[in-house]
């Protein structure tokens, strides 16, 4: 279907709906490239531009990104040494703005990041909340890995110590594609441990740095990829995908 647009019509307008001629609070999760900045669209750079204040997880980071785009925004560290203690603080911070943004480091807020948590109390405020869409970085890595992905469970970050095991082990029986998110500190002797609890012969995808120069991803079962991430030399993010307990393995 084509679209036709007047000519004298600010398509800006379209691509973000609501803007700073809003009279009432609103929360807009903005999501910001995991790695390449082409990936930052029109209305990801038109919602920033407009954001009144930006409850960013590292203003270090979120200012270099602003400063590269040639935006300026006030800014307010929202991370999550502070989310629990100052929330009420955050929420009267979006009461009196019209559009408040929240942005964490990379990709979408709240996917194992800080959001979820404010997110919630807005909605109990009956404050309007609204995403938009974008990068986040268990989607291609999943598309990509060659396994299942009509139904997985994303797990992010496990616990690193407390808890960890228990998880492991409720995840024994799980028949959907598994979405793990991991250090470079770690990697090695995740993969060991996913070997361990999933079986060596468990066909996993290990993808790194992410939509950069050096992207890569490494497909094979778990005992190989262990041994070829095993050592302190990782570099980036890492995503790793799981197959999921087959059906003949119940029997």
């Amino acid at each position: 279907m084509q679209c036709i647009f007047p000519r004298d019509l600010n398509i800006v307008s379209l691509l973000l709906p609501n803007s700073k001629t809003d009279h009432l609070p609103k929360l807009l999760l903005i999501p910001t490239p995991i790695g390449n900045l082409d990936d930052v669209s029109p209305r990801v750079r038109e919602a920033l531009a407009n954001a009144d204040v930006l409850l960013a997880e590292d203003t270090r980071h979120t200012g270099k990104l602003l400063s590269l785009l040639g935006l300026k925004n006030k800014m307010v560290s929202y991370h999550k040494f502070n989310e629990h203690r100052q929330l009420e603080h955050f929420i009267d911070l979006i009461q009196e703005h019209n559009l408040v943004g929240l942005v964490s480091d990379a990709g979408t807020p709240g996917i194992s990041d800080p959001g979820f948590l404010l997110v919630k109390h807005c909605v109990e405020n009956e404050i309007e909340v609204e995403c938009l869409p974008g990068p986040t970085a268990f989607v291609p890595a999943l598309v990509v890995s060659g396994l299942p992905c009509d139904r997985f469970c994303f797990e992010g970050f496990l616990p690193v110590k407390k808890g960890r095991k228990k998880r492991l082990e409720s995840l024994k029986e799980e028949k959907r594609t598994m979405v793990f998110y991991e250090s470079p500190y770690r990697i090695g002797k995740c993969l060991e441990e996913f070997a361990g609890y999933f079986g060596s012969d468990r066909q996993a995808s290990v993808s790194r740095e992410l939509s950069k120069k050096f992207e890569e991803t490494r497909r094979a079962d778990l005992k190989t990829l262990a041994e070829h991430f095993s050592g302190s030399k990782n570099k980036g993010e890492f995503v790793v995908v799981v197959e999921g307990k087959k059906e003949d393995q119940d029997k």
